[in-house]
C-alpha cells in the first residue's frame, strides 16, 4: 500500500472539533488480514475516526497520538517487517524499524495538516459566501451594523461591529428580500397547490423552497447557497442518539415531529411529481430535499406582521444569522415598519463591539430548540419544564363545582434551583401543583399550619410524589457510558438533553427527601409536644 494513502483525513465542521482524521487500513492492502488481526489485538479496528481541538488536555493529547502511532505503524509495516512483527509485538515500545516509525510519523503529521488545510479552507469558502450574501442585502436596501463571524460552539453568528445602545437598530430588512408566501402565488407552481384542498402556505413555501434552491435565476440565489447542506436539527437524528433519549420528553417531541413530516411527505409524493413531473421533477423532491426544507423552515422562519395585517411565515436573509439566548440583545422585530416597508431590529439592551448579538426565538423549551433548530442552548432555561397528568379534584357535593384557576392550568415541574423558597410545604415546588394534590387528597379546606393532621397528609403526600419522580429517574436511558468529547453532533445533544432531565428530576428527588425529613421533625415534635400535655 502506498504510504501517501495509508493514513485517510477528513474534516468535521459539524462539531465543536477544529478537525479530524481517519486512519484506515485498505481492504486492498496484501496484508489486510494479518493486520487487521494485529489492529484488533491492539483494541483497534480498521477504521478509526480521530477528532482534535485546540483546547484539548495536554494528557488527552498524548494519550491520543501514542493511539495514533500505534495504529500508523501496523498500517505501514512492510513485509519483513510484519513477518517478525510477532517476536516484538509484546514489546512496550512496539517498535518495528526506524523506517516504518519515520514513515508513521510523517504519515500522522501530513494527514494532521491536510486535515487542517481543509478545515480552514471550507471555513473560508463559508465566509466568502457570507459575505456574498451581506454584500447582495446591502446592494437591496439592507441596513447593518452587525458582521458574520464564527462563534465557538454556536457556528455563524452575528457580532457588533460597533457599541449599541439600547433603542439602537442592528439590523433593517427591506421587504423586497423577505421570503413569503407571495412569491409562491407569483411561481408556476401555485395553479397546482391552490387546487389542494387544506394545505397551508406554510406547506406551499416548503415546496417552493426545495425546487428555489437549484434554480440558478433566482434572485435569492446567493442566499440559498450561504444555507447548510445539513441543520443537523432533532429531525436528523440517528438511531443511537434515539437510543439515548430513552425516558426523555424529547424522544417523544421528535418521534412525533418525524411522524408528522413523513406522513405529510407521503400526502404529497410521488403523486406531486407523477401528474406534474414538468413543475415537481422528481430528483428535487426526494424524502431527503423534503427534510431539508423542512429543517430550514422550522430553525430559520419568523413570523412577521405585514403591513396589511397578515401575519406570515418568512424567511429572513441575513436575519438567520443571528442566535438565540435566554438573555438576547433583541426582543421585538416581528412587525414591519410601514413607513420605511422593512422589518428592523432594534435593541433591548446594550451590545459592545466584538459581542455577538443575540435574538429571542421565544419561550422555547430545549426540547423544542433541539428538534427544531439543533442547538442546546447555554444557561438555566426556565422553560425547562416536565409536565404531568393530574386528575381533577373531585368537587364536594356541598361547594361550588365550578373548577378554581389551578385546576384549570397544566400542571408541571421543572428544576427546584429556580425556586426561592424550599421550607416546609413549598420545597421548591409549584404551589399550583402542591395545592392541587392536596384537595385531591382530602377536599376540606387545607392550611399550612404544624397540626398533625396536616403533617400526616403532607408525608404521604411527599412520599407517593417520590415513588413517581423516582420511577421517572429509572427510565432514562443509561448515557454514562458515552464518550461526550469523542461522539456524534445527535448522540452528543441526545445525552446532553438526557441529562438536564435528569438532573431536573433529581433535584427534585432531593427536595423530597429534605421535605420529609422537615415534616417528620414536625410531626414528632408535636407528638412530643401532646405527650408532654
Amino acid at each position: 500500500m502506498a504510504t501517501d494513502k495509508a493514513l485517510l483525513y477528513d474534516t468535521n465542521t459539524e462539531t465543536d472539533w477544529d478537525c479530524s482524521i481517519v486512519l484506515e487500513l485498505s481492504e486492498d492492502d496484501v496484508f489486510f488480514d494479518k493486520k487487521k488481526k494485529l489492529l484488533q489485538n491492539k483494541g483497534f479496528s480498521t477504521k478509526e475516526r480521530v477528532y482534535f481541538k485546540s483546547s484539548l488536555d495536554p494528557k488527552w493529547m498524548n494519550t491520543t497520538v501514542k493511539a495514533l502511532l500505534q495504529i500508523a505503524r501496523i498500517i505501514l509495516l512492510d513485509e519483513v517487517e510484519l513477518y517478525f512483527a510477532e517476536d516484538n509485538g509484546c514489546s512496550p515500545v512496539e517498535y518495528y524499524s526506524h523506517k516504518n516509525e519515520i514513515v508513521a510519523l510523517n504519515s500522522i503529521i501530513s494527514s494532521i495538516d491536510n486535515s487542517i488545510t481543509s478545515s480552514l479552507s471550507k471555513k473560508n469558502r463559508s465566509c466568502d459566501l457570507e459575505e456574498d450574501l451581506l454584500k447582495w442585502g446591502e446592494s437591496n436596501g439592507v441596513q447593518t451594523r452587525l458582521q458574520i463571524a464564527y462563534v465557538q460552539g454556536a457556528g455563524r453568528g452575528a457580532i457588533a461591529k460597533e457599541d449599541l445602545k439600547v433603542g439602537d437598530m442592528a439590523l433593517e430588512i427591506p421587504v423586497s428580500i423577505i421570503i413569503s408566501d407571495k412569491l409562491v402565488h407569483e411561481s408556476d407552481m401555485y395553479h397546482v397547490l391552490g387546487k389542494i384542498d387544506g394545505i397551508s402556505s406554510e406547506t406551499m413555501l416548503l415546496l417552493w423552497s426545495m425546487k428555489e434552491k437549484h434554480n440558478c435565476n433566482s434572485k435569492f440565489k446567493i442566499y440559498f447557497d450561504s444555507l447548510p447542506e445539513q441543520f443537523n436539527t432533532g429531525l436528523s437524528f440517528g438511531v443511537e442518539a434515539i437510543m439515548n433519549l430513552d425516558g426523555t420528553l424529547l424522544l417523544e417531541e421528535v418521534t412525533q415531529a418525524r411522524e408528522h413530516l413523513h406522513a405529510q411527505y407521503d400526502e404529497l409524493f410521488p403523486t406531486l411529481c407523477n401528474d406534474h413531473p414538468d413543475v415537481f421533477p422528481p430528483e428535487l423532491y426526494t424524502w431527503e430535499h423534503f427534510l431539508w426544507a423542512c429543517e430550514l423552515w422550522y430553525s430559520n422562519s419568523m413570523k412577521i406582521m405585514f403591513s396589511d395585517g397578515k401575519l406570515r411565515t418568512c424567511l429572513i436573509p441575513i436575519a438567520g444569522f443571528l442566535n438565540h439566548s435566554l438573555c438576547p440583545h433583541i426582543m421585538q422585530y416581528g412587525k414591519v415598519d410601514t413607513a420605511k416597508n422593512s422589518l428592523q431590529f432594534h435593541l433591548s439592551r446594550p451590545c459592545k463591539t466584538g459581542e455577538e448579538c443575540f435574538l429571542s426565538y421565544g419561550n422555547l423549551s430545549s426540547s423544542h430548540l433541539i428538534t427544531f433548530y439543533g442547538f442546546y442552548p447555554q444557561g438555566d432555561n426556565p422553560y425547562d419544564v416536565i409536565p404531568l397528568d393530574l386528575d381533577a379534584p373531585e368537587a364536594d357535593s356541598t361547594e361550588d363545582t365550578s373548577m378554581s384557576d389551578t385546576d384549570r392550568i397544566a400542571h408541571m415541574v421543572r428544576g427546584t434551583w429556580h425556586s426561592k423558597n424550599h421550607d416546609i410545604f413549598y420545597y421548591g415546588l409549584p404551589s399550583a401543583l402542591l395545592n392541587h394534590l392536596r384537595r385531591s387528597r382530602s377536599p376540606v379546606l387545607q392550611t399550612k399550619t404544624l397540626l398533625q393532621e396536616n403533617l400526616t397528609d403532607e408525608l404521604e403526600l411527599l412520599e407517593d410524589l417520590h415513588v413517581i419522580f423516582d420511577d421517572m429517574m429509572e427510565n432514562f436511558a443509561d448515557t454514562d457510558h458515552v464518550n461526550r468529547e469523542n461522539t456524534s453532533w445527535d448522540v452528543k445533544l441526545a445525552v446532553d438533553f438526557t441529562i438536564l432531565q435528569r438532573s431536573i428530576v433529581s433535584s427534585i428527588l432531593t427536595s423530597f427527601h429534605s421535605g420529609i425529613k422537615m415534616v417528620k421533625y414536625e410531626f414528632d415534635r408535636c407528638m412530643a409536644e401532646e405527650l408532654r400535655g
